[in-house]
């Protein structure tokens, strides 16, 4: 069965790391979805279609979102290609809201395979100082919420270490759940 793989994690985890490792080598019917945000192209981080706000509205009004959300002043969302891809027999691996997951789960079903990339607080709180986005407070907050509960069945990776090890285990767990 085609799974949609809904991947969360903090930010700072190592999300992006992880999916341009599997993007250079991606495993056999595994697709990399890109997503759509309202986020300048040159805003460092992930692979994304960087689109403005009026430009995100008119791509929603027709219908060419599969899904889409609010989180942190942006607009998200992921193309219609995921239905395609997934019609195909595709696995589909996404950078999503952790707030999202009940939406797309009532959406997709039995085919999303919720997954959170995690790293201990320590790591945590030294990855969001390394790179300098957030000032204490934030990187106060971003640690409350990464220390909330997981959702129900969310399977679980651990990013403290080395990436090529969670690169590793990521495939192993797609080897056995799709």
């Amino acid at each position: 069965m085609a799974r949609l793989i809904w991947l969360t994690g903090p930010s700072g985890a190592g999300k992006d790391s992880l999916l341009n490792a599997l993007r250079a080598a991606p495993p056999p019917q595994l697709l990399v979805a890109h997503r759509y945000i309202t986020r300048p192209a040159d805003a460092g981080g992930e692979n994304h279609v960087a689109l403005t706000c009026a430009e995100f509205r008119r791509r929603e009004a027709l219908g060419l979102f599969a899904i889409s959300w609010q989180a942190h002043g942006l607009h998200y969302a992921l193309g219609l290609e995921i239905d395609l891809w997934l019609a195909r027999g595709l696995t589909v691996l996404v950078n999503g809201s952790r707030q999202h997951l009940p939406v797309v789960q009532q959406h997709y079903g039995a085919r999303v395979l919720p997954l959170a990339l995690q790293v201990s607080p320590t790591v945590l709180a030294q990855r969001l100082r390394q790179r300098g986005r957030e000032t204490e407070a934030e990187i106060t907050q971003r640690l409350a919420r990464a220390a909330e509960p997981l959702p129900a069945h969310c399977h679980t990776l651990n990013n403290d270490g080395d990436l090529a090890e969670t690169v590793h285990q990521l495939r192993q767990l797609l080897a056995v759940a799709v």
